[in-house]
């Protein structure tokens, strides 16, 4: 499925504007500030219902107390999110699928996507959330109950941190949370390993594609914990260390603590990796997203592309464009000239 069209309303920077979609490469151009980051954002929220980058009290335009985004898809059908501001100030967000009104977007109508943003070229080295988040984000869209286990076993771990912060001890209350944080954080560890494994498989032969070179790359799994059995370790911990994390004020042990890390060889790449190894390698990942999501949702991904064509060499904007002939594109930019040059086929350019 693609989108052949778009029409935002009250949307961040847009009070109305409506784009035509090709189905394959789209280039948006425009100056900084002129909505191109607003645009793919919106295309994210209408294909998984939620943004990358803020709450829904901030889609909408603060001229407005309301936002809507339409897109119609290739199989004929339009797909709506309004969002609306409620008498009691509370941001209402609904989806509508051919005339069918949802609360929540259900998963199987998730369109899978995949973002290429600046932030990404951090993500080997920034801090471990930022690749907690990755793979996570990753997760939701791969195995659609795993959206729902991430919100619970955050808000369990919310729970327990306000009871340590209360100096709570060994109380049943505390312990049926440990209970909870547990059973959800191992369901959590088991899904992030299986997608570990999944992509191990392949990501040393897609960095060649892409490198033209190999390169032994592993992605491997962090914590302070044995991940067999992996629930009862932690439950032990936990109980181990009540003390510590009362004093702390907060949970220090769990899938909210543990790291995901990637290996060039014996050694982790930020330590080894050259900054133009690990682009290739941040590059690599994107394809493997695109690959997995497509295996197995049985539907291809939309690529989203947000200004990294100009932080990639000629070697590496050449590899990204052979894997985007197959998919539905959308590419912003400053400089048109940047990516047009790499499209010897049609690609549908949108200024703004």
């Amino acid at each position: 499925m693609t989108f052949t069209d778009l029409r935002l309303q009250n949307y961040r920077s847009y009070s109305d504007a409506s784009f035509d979609l090709g189905s394959g490469v789209n280039i948006v151009v425009g100056p900084n500030a002129a909505g191109k980051t607003n645009l793919l954002e919106a295309i994210m929220v209408a294909s998984i219902g939620k943004s990358y980058r803020a709450r829904d009290a901030q889609l909408v335009n603060n001229t407005s107390q309301w936002a809507r985004i339409d897109v119609h898809t290739s199989e004929n059908g339009l797909r709506t999110v309004k969002l609306q501001n409620d008498p009691a100030g509370k941001m209402v967000k609904t989806f509508e699928i051919d005339e069918k009104t949802f609360k929540r977007f259900p998963p199987t109508q998730k369109q899978p996507v995949v973002l290429f943003e600046p932030n990404d070229l951090q993500l080997i080295e920034s801090e471990p959330s930022l690749r907690r988040n990755y793979f996570d984000d990753l997760l939701e869209q791969y195995i659609p109950s795993f959206e729902q286990h991430r919100s619970h076993y955050k808000r369990v771990v919310a729970q327990r941190n306000a009871l340590l912060k209360q100096g709570v001890r060994g109380t049943s209350q505390l312990f049926a949370w440990n209970l909870r944080l547990v059973d959800l954080g191992e369901q959590i560890v088991k899904q992030r390993l299986a997608l570990i494994e999944t992509i191990n498989h392949q990501l040393s032969d897609i960095y060649c594609e892409v490198a033209g070179h190999d390169k032994n790359i592993k992605i491997k799994y962090e914590s302070s914990l044995v991940t067999d059995n992996y629930g009862t370790n932690l439950l032990r911990k936990l109980e181990s260390s009540q003390d510590l994390d009362i004093a702390r004020g907060f949970t220090g042990s769990g899938p909210h603590r543990d790291d995901i890390v990637v290996y060039f060889g014996d050694q982790p790449a930020l330590l080894s990796a050259s900054r133009g190894e690990i682009r290739t390698l941040l590059l690599g990942l994107k394809i493997m997203e695109l690959r997995v999501l497509e295996k197995e949702r049985s539907v291809r991904p939309i690529l989203l592309l947000d200004d990294v064509f100009s932080e990639l060499d000629g070697a590496r904007r050449k590899a990204l464009t052979n894997f985007l002939k197959d998919y539905q594109t959308i590419i912003t930019t400053t400089d048109a000239d940047i990516v047009v040059q790499h499209f010897s086929d049609k690609c549908n350019v949108l200024a703004l």
